[in-house]
């Protein structure tokens, strides 16, 4: 059984929309990829992380989800920069596609249904330029194929712009196009470039194409959910919305969803607040935003020096940055820095550390799927019969996390809830004396474990607390650390030196010679470094 309460805001009807699906039960939703001509960066990640959510958190709700999320392994970008590499086209593709799956695994994006290719989709992309040729939307000049932006009387209405404001692509294409705003369907092929024999010649597919047959082959004409990044809204999701509309005769989608950009936390112009947690707030309820025109001076991008997401994902963990991205709604700008990774990492810390309390207290892995009673879907739910305050407090809690998921998937929030939750749990511990043997008794171990279960249930929603939280090498975190223990073991030698406990204050220096770890005896104090093979 689904539920009927959630709202999502629209790009296309600039509203939050009932959700109500084409098939009862079902949600189709497809997600721009990236185009992989480099190695991804956290601006990457940003999307399909909310998407995961959704999908989460639309399965919790009982409805069976079909997610795709596309690869672009053929454009311009990736025929530039395989031949400053000196490979081909094909082999730096598979390669970075590696790379970026790779990363979704590292931050728990583990809900993609179809990956498919444009490469792999040749046939079914010729196929849908031909019906666009035979309808009449499309022309022919020179072995290039254009999209006609003045047959469709729609054109514009996602991202609010008319078609006199369009800009096409320039280069020699401008010269073949009957309007500036037109844009390719079919690029014919250039000398030393891959190429795919079509009934218009030797070419290749336009971007925007690619992405129409793909989500067709797979979900059909129409289809629930497409999301991507602001930036696509314009011209990318405007130009397959028209293609898609005028070749079927019907919308594309019923829902186009956009996640806010990341930005630099030092960037000119950033945002912050309480409001970027709770709601998004750069969306124009009268149209798209003037984020949408100034995103390419905001958003990280390879071109701004991001990238190096895998030695990011090494010092942080995945799942820390997985939950920076959660915190904040997925609409509003994401400002992205080490202080932003380090805060979302002591706030995980928080949970990790209420996560070894119950496994203290109770014998039990938090992680082992048996440990806990968890629900597979909200309707399974029965909320325990219990006059204990905390219980009562985390089944409010669990019911005020899933209103704001109900609300435009508010994962920021949401977070706020589950910290709640935490909260309690942990003066729950306190005040029935759990870390102690006579506050351990069945009925309150019995309690604890109830309100862990339903704190794992949301985070499962989340993406989080699935496994063991892994080691981050952050070379900061652990210098600190290192400091903090040796200024310790320094303390506790000098006081064994006072009380003439001259075995504990051989011990503590032998123990630290044999780890490489020498200490200096002089008038300032003692000092310790580290012997460098």
């Amino acid at each position: 059984m689904t539920t009927n309460t959630i709202r999502i805001y629209n790009t296309l009807t600039k509203s939050k929309d009932v959700f109500q699906t084409i098939q009862p039960g079902k949600v189709g939703m497809y997600l721009c990829g990236p185009t992989v001509y480099a190695e991804a960066h956290i601006g990457h990640m940003v999307g399909p992380v909310i998407f995961d959510t959704i999908k989460r958190f639309l399965v919790y709700c009982g409805y069976e989800v079909t997610w795709v999320v596309n690869i672009t392994d053929v454009d311009d970008k990736l025929i530039n920069k395989s031949r400053e590499k000196g490979i081909s086209m094909f082999q730096l593709a598979t390669s970075m596609t590696a790379d970026y799956l790779a990363n979704l695994q590292s931050l728990g994006v583990d809900q993609i249904d179809h990956l498919p290719r444009a490469t792999d989709n040749m046939d079914e992309i010729i196929r849908f330029v031909q019906e666009l040729i035979e309808k009449d939307f499309a022309y022919v000049n020179g072995g290039d194929v254009f999209f006609d932006v003045l047959k469709d009387s729609e054109y514009g209405r996602l991202s609010n712009r008319s078609v006199d404001s369009q800009q096409g692509e320039g280069g020699d294409a401008a010269s073949r196009k009957r309007s500036p705003g037109d844009f390719a369907l079919w690029k014919s092929a250039r000398a030393d470039e891959p190429s795919w024999a079509s009934p218009w010649g030797l070419g290749r597919p336009g971007w925007h194409i690619e992405c129409s047959a793909m989500s067709r082959r797979i979900l059909g004409k129409t289809f629930d959910i497409h999301g991507g990044g602001l930036d696509l809204v314009f011209p990318h999701h405007e130009n397959e919305l028209a293609q898609s509309r005028c070749c079927h005769g019907q919308p594309m989608v019923t829902y186009w969803l956009h996640n806010g950009l990341m930005q630099a936390a030092e960037a000119k112009g950033k945002v912050g607040g309480k409001n970027d947690r709770d709601e998004a707030t750069h969306v124009n309820p009268t149209g798209v935003s003037p984020a949408l025109t100034n995103s390419a001076e905001t958003k990280i991008s390879r071109s701004k020096g991001a990238g190096g997401l895998a030695k990011l994902i090494e010092k942080h963990t995945g799942e820390r940055i997985r939950f920076f991205l959660l915190r904040s709604h997925y609409r509003s700008t994401t400002l992205f820095g080490d202080e932003q990774l380090a805060e979302a990492g002591a706030s995980l810390e928080a949970f990790y550390r209420l996560i070894q309390r119950f496994e203290r207290i109770s014998g039990l892995s938090f992680y082992d799927a048996t440990s806990l009673k968890t629900n597979k879907t909200r309707s399974e739910f029965v909320a325990p019969e219990s006059s204990n305050e905390t219980i009562r407090e985390v089944v409010r809690l669990r019911e005020a996390f899933l209103t704001k998921m109900d609300d435009d998937f508010n994962t920021g929030g949401a977070t706020g809830d589950l910290f709640e939750m935490a909260r309690s749990l942990n003066r729950f511990i306190d005040s029935e004396r759990l870390e102690e043997a006579v506050g351990r008794t069945q009925p309150n171990l019995d309690l604890f474990a109830q309100g862990m279960g339903i704190l794992k249930e949301m985070g499962a929603i989340l993406g989080i607390f699935m496994k063991p939280p892994k080691q981050s090498s952050n070379s900061e975190d652990s210098t600190e650390i290192l400091d903090g223990l040796m200024k310790l073991l320094i303390q506790v030698r000098t006081e064994a030196r006072t009380k003439r406990d001259f075995a504990m204050s051989d011990s503590v220096r032998n123990g630290l010679t044999a780890i490489g770890i020498t200490l200096q005896d002089g008038k300032e104090g003692t000092t310790w470094s580290i012997e460098r093979s």
